[in-house]
């Protein structure tokens, strides 16, 4: 990625506490994971990661606890280098 790129989520205030608020989840436990991963990472999220963690966002809270847990991998539509890359980051959190 571009230094330009990069710097397009980190530079919109807005799309930054969009995906903020997209990551507070019905689930404590994810809520919690990904606050954490947020709080240490924010900033430094390439649009690549940006785009990874929202196409997990955009699944349910069970399908995103059990892919954070390593109880499933990635499939179909987000099975994906940036998204295995960026779960084995949340993995940490």
């Amino acid at each position: 990625m571009t230094a330009t790129n990069t710097a397009a989520h980190q530079s919109d205030p807005a799309n930054r506490a969009r995906l903020r608020w997209r990551a507070r989840r019905g689930l404590l436990e994810n809520d919690i994971i990904l606050t954490r991963f947020l709080d240490a990472h924010e900033t430094e999220l390439t649009d690549e990661e940006v785009d990874a963690l929202t196409r997990l966002l955009d699944l349910s809270d069970n399908a995103l606890m059990d892919l954070i847990l390593a109880r499933k991998e990635p499939d179909g539509d987000i099975d994906l280098p940036q998204v295995h890359a960026l779960l084995a980051r949340l993995r940490l959190a």
